[in-house]
C-alpha cells in the first residue's frame, strides 16, 4: 500500500516519486485578475455651462441695450430708414413671440419663456459641444431678452409688451432677442441633422 510522504517544499510526494507542489493542489481554480476602475469622465460640462451663461450674458445686454436706445429715440410710426433703405428702424410693441406671432396669448408665452430658460440651465451642464454651447447661449439669451420685457413693460407683469424695431422687406419686426432664438434654432437643427448630440457624441 502506497503512502504520501510529506515533502519539506510545503507540497506532498505521490507515488512514484513526484513531489506534488502548492500549484498542483491548486489546478483548477481560476484567478480573476482584479478590476481596474473607468476613469473619471472629464468635467467638460462646467466650461460649456460657462460658455452658454457667458454668450446669454453677453445677448442679453445687446438686446436691452438697443432697446432701451430704439425707445429714447424712435416715435412709433415714424419709421428710420437705414442701410440704403433696405433696413428701416421701427418701432413696435409687440404683445406675442417673436415676429409678433400668437398675440393674444402674452401670458402664456411669457410661462413657456420660463420653461424654456429653466430647461436650458439644467441641460447645460451636461454639454460636451462648443457649437451646442453656443447655440444654447443664444436661445437662452433670447428667450431672457423678451421675457424680461414681458416683465417688466407695460401693460403689467408676465403681460408686458416686447420692443421690435428691425424691419426687412418681407419680413415681420423683430428684436435681438429674436434673431439670438432664430439662429439658436437653426444651429440646432443643423447639428442634429449631422448626428452631433450636445453631449459631444456622434451618431452617424
Amino acid at each position: 500500500m502506497s503512502t504520501d510522504i510529506p515533502d519539506q517544499s510545503g507540497g506532498s510526494r505521490v507515488p512514484g516519486g513526484e513531489a506534488a507542489g502548492p500549484d498542483e493542489r491548486v489546478r483548477g481554480a481560476e484567478v480573476e485578475p482584479a478590476a481596474v476602475p473607468a476613469p473619471a469622465p472629464l468635467p467638460a460640462g462646467r466650461s460649456r455651462r460657462g460658455l452658454v451663461l457667458s454668450v446669454a450674458a453677453g445677448w442679453l445686454m445687446l438686446d436691452v441695450v438697443s432697446k432701451i436706445a430704439v425707445v429714447a429715440s424712435l416715435t412709433p410710426g415714424r419709421p428710420v430708414e437705414v442701410v440704403g433703405g433696405l433696413v428701416r428702424l421701427d418701432l413696435l410693441r409687440n404683445p406675442g413671440s417673436a415676429f409678433s406671432l400668437a398675440t393674444g396669448y402674452t401670458a402664456v408665452l411669457s410661462l413657456v419663456a420660463v420653461a424654456v430658460v429653466l430647461v436650458v440651465v439644467r441641460i447645460s451642464g451636461r454639454l460636451r459641444s462648443t457649437v451646442w454651447a453656443l447655440a444654447f447661449g443664444l436661445l437662452l439669451g433670447g428667450a431672457l431678452g423678451n421675457l424680461s420685457d414681458r416683465v417688466f413693460r407695460e401693460p403689467g407683469f408676465l403681460r408686458g409688451h416686447v420692443v421690435d424695431f428691425v424691419a426687412l422687406p418681407y419680413w415681420p419686426v423683430f428684436n435681438v432677442a429674436d434673431t439670438g432664438i432664430s439662429v439658436a434654432a437653426a444651429l440646432i437643427v443643423v447639428l442634429s441633422l449631422l448626428g452631433r448630440s450636445y453631449d459631444g457624441t456622434r451618431s452617424r
